[in-house]
């Protein structure tokens, strides 16, 4: 038991590591919390810092949650577990120790924790969101629109109870830190982005 509790905190620490931050402090760059959405995740950085701390920063958040997940499952850790620590890696970077409890909006690594954990339903949801992006302009909007078909997927492909409540609950933080996207896209007000131009 101590040693899966040592594997949930070391998930919330490593979640909590802010590579938006970190990147945009190695290439010397604004920090994102100073601009824009004020958010250090993927789509703030790219906008504040440019595309390669942008990229860099989508590589760091996607792999933890699944260096998390990946870990805990290579260790054999029972599959409640892994869900547990999935999910710790995601509160971490939402609220994480580093910043004060502030940080992300999940979305990335919340992407890597799911594919460690089931790496079909992971790159549907990484598809949904790319789709969604592509077709509307928001990458707030496609976020939702995954996460939001998260649950569904789980059902329909494994009908496993604890997975499931997994992703009613991921799909809670994920909706939750983006209730001012909500907000703005039910205003017009939400900005755009163009992952082929940007």
């Amino acid at each position: 038991m101590e040693f899966y509790l040592l594997g949930v905190v070391g998930a919330y620490l490593l979640g909590s590591i802010p590579f938006g931050l970190v990147a945009s402090r190695i290439f010397g760059k604004e920090d994102p919390r100073n601009r824009g959405s004020h958010n250090i995740g993927f789509t703030n950085t790219l906008r504040v810092s440019g595309k390669k701390v942008g990229i860099l920063t989508l590589i760091g958040d996607l792999g933890k949650g699944t260096v998390a997940t990946v870990v805990a499952g290579s260790m054999g850790f029972p599959w409640l577990w892994i869900l547990f620590i999935g999910f710790s890696v995601i509160l971490g970077h939402v609220f994480s120790i580093f910043l004060r409890f502030k940080g992300g909006k999940g979305v990335a690594t919340a992407l890597g924790a799911i594919i460690g954990i089931h790496p079909l339903i992971g790159w549907l949801l990484v598809g949904i969101w790319l789709g969604a992006v592509w077709g509307f302009g928001y990458s707030s909007g496609g976020a939702l629109i995954a996460f939001g078909a998260f649950p569904f997927l789980v059902f329909l492909l494994t009908s496993d109870f604890y997975f499931c409540i997994f992703s009613l609950g991921v799909m809670a933080i994920i909706f939750i830190s983006h209730k001012e996207n909500i907000h703005r896209l039910r205003q017009g007000t939400e900005s755009k982005i163009n992952l082929t131009s940007t």
